[in-house]
């Protein structure tokens, strides 16, 4: 059991770094065809796409990857504190 916690626990993590990392991309005039483009999309969509249907954007600013963060750092620390 204590496997899955800590596995649960990093893929959280690595989410959310992976997450931080497209946010912080995003600022930057680079190709939606580079590979690192690519793989932080394929990464981090299948957790962000459902929250964008229940999130609304702020005008021009989406803050789905805010509460994308906020909710793996929140499952990171209830893991923890099994």
């Amino acid at each position: 059991m204590e496997f899955i916690f800590s596995f649960i626990n990093l893929f959280a993590q690595v989410l959310t770094i992976a997450i931080f990392g497209r946010a912080i991309l995003s600022w930057f005039p680079i190709s939606p065809d580079n590979p690192l483009v690519v793989i932080m999309h394929q990464i981090t969509e299948p957790i962000l796409a459902p929250l964008r249907r229940v999130i609304p954007r702020l005008g021009m600013i989406d803050i789905t990857p805010f509460i994308a963060i906020l909710l793996l750092q929140g499952l990171s620390v209830t893991v923890q504190s099994l």
